[in-house]
């Protein structure tokens, strides 16, 4: 036992200054100092990195654990609760429709106020829609945050060839209710089109749903996802199928599809019948009811999943603002782009057109009447109608755009390609395309929202907290996509191919 009988205040050891005056490297202190690295959800910065920058900068020797509950915490500082960012989609969407009138913005709650579905179509991408094809292309993609969901997202293309979004949604799963609820979002905000129609991944609940909100609208399938079915299902000739099955789904004429066909049941009866089960009118160009050009697959839908994937780990209200601030961008720089274009066509068609020119150099014309004329190539003829802007290869009417026959034609007239072209591909519908801005919105502190959708309450989606550990962050692939992959086995010691280092045989490779 210790008895005190004198106390004095002043203390003057520095070993109390450290304990009692110093910040302490706690998680919070450690994660406000690493905040900055983590306000573009795109930048990489692990513990581990967070570990060697204390080390070299701080002289701090921290732990794994020590590192990974610092970046958490400055995961919270910068972006906050989870659970709160469902709660900021009311008054965040309240300030959406007062900036960007007549924007379609939805959402809807289940019957205890938890978060169901949520909706946004921006009125740059409504005004733009005019200006494009209307071939829309679907698909939706898992988000990577503390609550599981699906963001579901329609684009078409501009006139330039590049990703137009047209509208993006967040869900509780691919489902009949869901993808029919987004339909229904997406005919208010677009309407219906002549020769309209839908791309997507021949997932069920997307034919559903636009058979009962689109009846008797063309929907196609993209030739990429049969190709990957039919590479699981049928086992035998993958090498022939592939150049076979992508010939066939692209051809322009339907002597040149029969062909095709013929060579395909050669190799195997089973996928013939596969293709004639599917439709050849989901596939194949040639048998489409409804024009839909250079979109035969769901590229662009799969590109937009995949600029998304790091803002896909961001709770649900920085996604949507990270949504708008990504068209925001791209609007401004492909108007500026747009501007920057000085030929009558996008780039992409007007690549297109050189090309097909480029073909037609060396094919001669013999002209029958003022619109009809015969182009002869090698030992092939084909009979060009301008007119009718038809060609007997197929290309001029599906692709809209001329043909190296019809360019052939058109200059054994001296008349110029600007009238045979889909108005859809010019530089006129591309800087219409843009002609609206998405501009910014103001910071989140002075928005002005009234009392009422301040109170609205919209708590997580019931049940689908993630459970604990180290979050899966890719899809699961298949067997068959994992021993499609080719890897190639490299020799450190001689640089050849089939070996490694250490059952190398060879002399080692001269430096």
């Amino acid at each position: 036992m210790f008895k005190i009988r004198s106390f004095s205040r002043q203390h003057t050891c520095c070993l109390m200054d450290e304990t009692f005056i110093q910040r302490k490297r706690t998680a919070a202190v450690l994660g406000s100092m690493v905040v900055p690295k983590y306000c573009d959800p795109k930048t990489v910065y692990t513990p581990k990195d967070i570990q060697t920058d204390m080390l070299s900068e701080h002289g701090l020797n921290l732990s794994y654990m020590q590192a990974w509950r610092a970046k958490e915490k400055a995961l919270q500082f910068l972006r906050g609760n989870p659970c709160d960012s469902y709660n900021k989609l009311p008054k965040y969407f309240y300030i959406l429709e007062k900036n960007y009138p007549c924007s379609v913005v939805k959402l809807k709650k289940a019957a205890d106020d938890c978060f169901l579905y949520a909706f946004v179509a921006l009125c740059t991408s409504i005004n733009g829609w005019q200006h494009c094809r209307p071939v829309v292309v679907v698909d939706g993609t898992f988000l990577k945050s503390a609550y599981k969901g699906i963001m579901l997202t329609a684009s078409t293309m501009d006139a330039a060839g590049t990703i137009f979004p047209l509208a993006y949604a967040v869900v509780d799963s691919e489902n009949d209710a869901s993808w029919k609820w987004f339909f229904e979002q997406f005919k208010e905000a677009y309407g219906e089109r002549p020769s309209m129609c839908v791309v997507s991944d021949r997932h069920e609940s997307i034919l559903k749903a636009t058979s009962v909100v689109y009846p008797g609208l063309a929907h196609y399938s993209c030739m990429w996802h049969i190709w990957t079915n039919i590479r699981s299902k049928f086992k035998k000739g993958h090498l022939q199928l592939h150049e076979l099955y992508f010939a066939t789904a692209r051809s322009y004429t339907m002597d040149e599809f029969n062909e095709r066909m013929l060579k395909i049941e050669e190799v195997d009866l089973c996928v013939k019948s596969y293709l004639y089960d599917i439709g050849y009118h989901r596939w194949s160009r040639v048998h489409a009811t409804v024009n839909r050009t250079f979109t035969m697959t769901s590229n662009i839908a799969e590109s937009l999943n995949a600029v998304t994937k790091d803002a896909r780990e961001l709770p649900i209200f920085d996604l949507f603002e990270y949504m708008r601030t990504l068209l925001e961008r791209w609007t401004k720089e492909k108007l500026s782009k747009a501007k920057g274009t000085f030929t009558y066509l996008g780039h992409k068609y007007n690549k297109e057109l050189e090309d097909n020119s480029t073909l037609s150099q060396k094919l001669r014309v013999r002209a029958s009447t003022d619109h009809i004329h015969t182009v002869l190539d090698g030992v092939k003829r084909y009979i060009v109608c301008l007119e009718n802007k038809k060609c007997s290869c197929g290309q001029f009417q599906l692709d809209e755009l001329p043909c190296a026959h019809a360019l052939a034609a058109l200059r054994h007239r001296n008349e110029t390609y600007e009238n045979y072209c889909s108005p859809y591909y010019t530089r006129k519908s591309l800087l219409l395309t843009y002609e609206m801005p998405i501009n910014p919105l103001p910071d989140e502190g002075k928005w002005d929202v009234p009392q009422h959708i301040l109170d609205e309450v919209v708590k997580p989606p019931a049940g689908d907290k993630r459970q604990p550990g180290r979050p899966h962050k890719e899809r699961y692939k298949t067997f068959d996509e994992i021993k499609s992959k080719k890897y190639k086995v490299l020799c450190g010691n001689c640089g050849g191919e089939g070996h490694n280092k250490r059952t190398c045989k060879n002399a080692p490779k001269k430096k």
